[in-house]
């Protein structure tokens, strides 16, 4: 795991400023190399190979820089690379080498996460890829004749200053509370999509953009089987992808342990590869304890398991940790992504988690509604929103309710964000503009996708990527620690979109493969439990914890004020507008997030 970075066509390039800048990414080596205009950055957390495993690795006429992990290389070396001769165990010389040989035929062949970078001195051109769901981070900046890439955008700005702000972007973030796709806050800085591979001529800087992973294809490429034969294949996968990304390391590994049936699943698995195992349970003051079934799961697979306690310091802490995404960033539960991340590290520098897998089986509540086709029933019951009182539990039944009722005359945008995000939706409206636009046309663009299929590839494609996978990314490469996830295998991203729909949520109950397979290993009290995700006590942090400095903010001649309008903004930090706590918690939230990132720019 490491931070990469590259430039072409820089006089002041300041390598060892990028250095720097990826240095957390990075802190057992950081080296860099010059081949005419192009310089090469990288900085490594050793974890494969450690005594040999330097970058950037040369072969031939090529040269790369790798951040991720490979985790099927050994058994790729063996399969298509018998004739090599390699100098290495590590998974970036088998890379190279199948780039060498294969091209991007490759692609198909690796399981893992990755970003890289390749340069091709004969062909004088880079190649940048990344993997299928976008696990590790890689951002562009182009202008007319030079060119930068680097794993986080700070890697960018050491080299170049005084990025011009993108103010389309940065209202499409307040109204959906992500960047889209390849967008940023900066006009000339793009993010490399995931499962795609960019070729760039190093003379002209001219792109060539090609895409190796589509998930739609597997949506559409629909099986017929049993649940019981379904079962019995993610069985066999899920066992696969955590040995591999268990015994692909040559340090220890430990792994996140809630009360859920994710990460009981991989305890499970990875238990009958290593004994002992650690498993950290994080209990937050506040919040819903699920430390007590967690434990349960410890006790049945007798692992060394960790319960850590914390208590959230975030006055003193709260800028730091926004600071460390580069860009505004709202999602509420990476602040104790990082408490939990910067505990674990103290123990282990690998951790498994379960990310992925409620995108791909059904894990939230609002995947009931579309597998259920309950909007067209709440359509008609939707008179009722004028009598009816805002909703302030949002775990209540009557909030999800609610819930519908305002969903259920909405399409395209307006319904995929009040079903996810729900931000600004149905209180505050923006001008479109070219992104919402571009977000709009590809949520309208797949009709021949059932609803839940439909609301799964979204999600998988838009949140995963912009958001969850981001969040996890940084949370815990900001402790040096690398964050492995089995059920974003290339074996389950290929099998999980093909099950039938009823096979992932069957009337109210979600995730119905994954309870299936729980049964075989997982004590019963779990199976039940729904959903939870980081309780995180957002209303109590913008009504008393944050509230001076977020109403100093937000109060006068704030940044946010050139999307909000500021009579908007005063009346929900003084509560004259009618609309839910956790709601109007939320936007304050995602204005918060803007000034504290353009605070620094």
């Amino acid at each position: 795991m490491c931070g990469i970075a590259g430039v072409v066509n820089f006089k002041c390039h300041n390598l060892e400023g990028i250095k720097n800048s990826l240095f957390h990414r990075g802190p057992n080596e950081q080296n860099f190399y010059t081949h005419g205009r192009v310089a090469l950055v990288h900085t490594r957390l050793s974890i494969q190979d450690i005594a040999h495993g330097q970058q950037p690795l040369h072969y031939k006429n090529f040269s790369i820089v790798f951040n991720g992990e490979i985790y099927n290389h050994l058994q790729l070396r063996l399969k298509y690379l018998k004739n090599s001769i390699f100098k290495t165990q590590s998974d970036t010389e088998t890379l190279l080498h199948l780039y060498t040989k294969y091209k991007k035929q490759m692609f198909d062949m690796l399981d893992g996460m990755f970003a890289f970078a390749i340069l091709d001195k004969e062909a004088n051109n880079i190649i940048l890829a990344r993997d299928r769901v976008g696990k590790k981070p890689l951002y562009i900046y182009k202008n007319n004749s030079s060119l930068v890439f680097a794993s986080e955008l700070g890697g960018i700005k050491a080299t170049v200053k005084n990025l011009d702000i993108n103010e389309d972007s940065i209202c499409s973030y307040l109204r959906a509370g992500f960047f889209f796709k390849q967008y940023t806050p900066y006009s000339n800085v793009i993010e490399v999509e995931a499962g795609h591979v960019y070729t760039i001529e190093i003379d002209s800087l001219a792109f060539k953009k090609e895409r190796f992973f589509n998930f739609k294809e597997y949506f559409l490429e629909k099986r017929s089987q049993t649940l019981d034969e379904s079962v019995d294949e993610l069985e066999y996968l899920l066992d696969k992808s955590v040995r591999d990304r268990l015994l692909s390391s040559d340090i220890e590994v430990g792994a996140f342990l809630s009360g859920g049936i994710d990460s009981g699943l991989i305890v499970a698995m990875a238990s009958k590869y290593q004994k002992n195992l650690k498993t950290f349970t994080v209990k937050f003051n506040g919040a819903y304890d699920e430390s007590s079934l967690a434990r349960l799961v410890s006790q049945k697979y007798d692992t060394e398991h960790h319960e850590i306690e914390i208590n959230f310091n975030v006055k003193n802490d709260i800028e730091k940790i926004l600071l460390n995404y580069g860009e505004p960033f709202m999602d509420s539960s990476a602040v104790p992504s990082y408490y939990v991340s910067q505990e674990a590290k103290k123990h282990v520098s690998v951790i498994l988690n379960g990310d992925g897998a409620d995108e791909l089986f059904g894990g939230y509540r609002r995947y009931v509604p579309a597998a259920n086709n309950l909007l067209t029933l709440a359509s008609y019951l939707r008179p009722l929103l004028k009598i009816l009182p805002v909703s302030h539990n949002k775990k209540s039944l009557y909030s999800y309710f609610y819930r519908l009722l305002v969903m259920s005359d909405k399409i395209g945008l307006d319904y995929y964000l009040s079903s996810t995000s729900d931000v600004f939706e149905g209180v505050y409206e923006f001008n479109n503009n070219y992104i919402l636009q571009q977000m709009d046309e590809f949520i309208l663009s797949n009709p021949e996708l059932s609803s839940l299929s439909k609301m799964l590839f979204h999600d998988s494609e838009i949140l995963l990527f912009s958001d969850l996978l981001v969040k996890m990314d940084i949370a815990t490469m900001s402790h040096s620690l690398e964050g492995r996830s089995p059920f974003l295998s290339k074996y389950i991203l290929e099998f999980a979109p093909t099950l039938p729909d009823n096979q992932k949520v069957r009337g109210g109950k979600t995730k119905v493969i994954l309870r299936e397979l729980a049964k075989k290993y997982l004590p019963l009290e779990l199976i039940s439990q729904p959903k939870r995700g980081f309780e995180v006590p957002l209303k109590k942090w913008v009504d008393i914890d944050l509230k001076e400095n977020i109403y100093d903010r937000l109060s006068l001649n704030s940044y946010s004020s050139s999307f909000v309008d500021q009579d908007f903004i005063d009346k929900l930090l003084n509560k004259k507008i009618m609309v839910s706590d956790e709601k109007r918690a939320k936007m304050i939230w995602s204005m918060y997030c803007l000034e504290v990132w353009n605070d620094v720019q």
